[in-house]
């Protein structure tokens, strides 16, 4: 498939999992250029950039945070050299864990604004400082990487499930304003085989959500980042050319049974 041939793409919060397998996939898929963004981790995303460069795309490593309005405008300018932006995928995220949502003491006030500002006002703040640029292609999307958390108030904390729904909210809201010449469209992955759940919980921990996950899904999988940015692909895609304003769930299923309320 060379369907993302010529292609510029600005992926966020790309250094490793669902985010590098973006940048990854549309490489293999003919995308002319990759802008490739974290925060700290850059040893991570210059292994990604290796395999983005390997497939065939020129890669660049924005470093940044995207709460920071200031560095979403230094982020985007990364993309300034080709002329254009076809993509946006707003995949950076963050999150607190406190998975018994009955916690209430678990959470402060500054939790959520830490979370509402990487990841609602950060995906704002991208969509805005790249929208030049987007307006500059012939179909531009953006990509607002959500979680099935912001459907069904499941998830790591309730501050996360909130963050998301507000996210699932501003891409219908963006996807109206944008029209016709950008597409907006949110991915709502469930649970990701990834270091996210290791570095917070460690490695027994992480295999029994795992294998719980495995057992109470209906496709009785746990996904891992490839299997999750397929489906990112497809709706940046010109093959999703009249889909904007669609929230997508991408789970194995998992929203079907609220496997993960079972496991608290």
């Amino acid at each position: 498939m060379r369907d993302f041939e010529g292609k510029v793409l600005l992926v966020t919060g790309s250094a490793t999992g669902l985010g590098a397998s973006i940048a990854i996939g549309a490489a293999k898929r003919g995308a002319k250029a990759v802008v490739l963004n974290c925060t700290k981790s850059i040893k991570e995303a210059e292994a990604t950039a290796d395999l983005v460069r390997s497939a065939g795309a020129d890669v660049t490593i924005a470093q940044g945070d995207v709460s920071d309005d200031a560095a979403c405008i230094q982020i985007a300018d990364a993309a300034k050299k080709w002329g254009k932006l076809d993509v946006l995928a707003n995949n950076a995220g963050t999150t607190k864990h406190v998975p018994n949502h009955a916690d209430l003491a678990g959470l402060k006030s500054e939790d959520f604004l830490w979370l509402y500002s990487v990841n609602v006002v950060g995906p704002f703040q991208m969509v805005r400082a790249c929208r030049t640029l987007l307006e500059a292609a012939e179909r531009p999307s953006v990509l607002m990487v959500s979680s099935i958390a912001g459907v069904t108030g499941i998830g790591s904390s309730v501050a996360y499930a909130a963050t998301k729904g507000a996210l699932n909210t501003m891409t219908l809201s963006l996807a109206r304003a944008l029209a016709p010449k950008i597409r907006v469209n949110a991915l709502c992955p469930g649970f990701i085989d990834t270091r996210w759940f290791t570095d917070a919980f460690g490695d027994e921990t992480t295999d029994r959500i795992r294998q719980n996950v495995i057992a109470t899904t209906p496709l009785k999988a746990a996904s891992t980042p490839d299997d999750i940015a397929d489906a990112g692909l497809f709706l940046i895609s010109d093959a999703a050319r009249h889909v904007t304003g669609e929230t997508l769930m991408v789970d194995a299923g998992m929203h079907l049974g609220f496997a993960p309320l079972a496991a608290r």
